[in-house]
């Protein structure tokens, strides 16, 4: 199958460096990279233009890597709370996706764009989760995410405590065929 050959403007994980000439198929350079500015295509004119202007671009980009590791220095340690609705067993009725975490993690402090929440999988039951987030791309850094139903409950889950239900919390079986009619005979 053919492939294009990009200049890549930026790090792009599991792809390579800034100023690496890559080739990729047509539909990733077409849908991903081309779009989001992360690469153009490798014309001598784009690979005249990339070299007289390497430097100012490698520094815009160490500039804004600094940035991004002084966030997380300050954010290190991040915990978001949501509180959903779900199961007795823990099952989420629904979903959270990267647009909830991104909502949150702002509520908290960190104005993040849905985007750059890495979430392979949305979250679907109570709990704690690690969730990655790119600062940059060359700067990723983990926040916890505590789905909970109450507040008192993502207060005990960070605390490490189990949330499922008691054990002295059985439920109760009624009388068993036949007792009831015993003891009214009886008495």
């Amino acid at each position: 199958m053919a492939q294009i050959e990009l200049i890549l403007l930026q790090r792009v994980e599991k792809l390579g460096q800034m100023g690496e000439l890559v080739k990729v198929k047509p539909g990733y350079a077409r849908n991903f990279l081309l779009p989001q500015s992360k690469a153009v295509r490798a014309t001598k004119a784009n690979r005249e233009r990339f070299e007289s202007q390497r430097v100012q671009l490698e520094a815009q980009n160490l500039k804004r890597r600094e940035e991004a590791e002084r966030v997380a220095e300050r954010i290190a340690g991040l915990t978001v709370t949501l509180i959903r609705q779900a199961s007795e067993a823990g099952a989420l009725y629904g979903s959270v996706s990267s647009r909830d975490i991104s909502d949150a993690a702002t509520a908290g402090g960190l104005t993040i764009d849905r985007a750059q929440v890495l979430l392979v999988h949305p979250i679907k039951s109570l709990g704690i989760t690690s969730v990655r987030i790119e600062l940059h791309p060359e700067v990723i850094i983990e926040i916890k995410v505590n789905a909970a139903r109450s507040v008192e409950e993502a207060e005990k889950q960070a605390r490490g405590e189990a949330i499922a239900r008691e054990a002295d919390e059985k439920p109760e079986i009624g009388p068993l065929f036949g007792e009831e009619e015993e003891e009214g005979e009886a008495a």
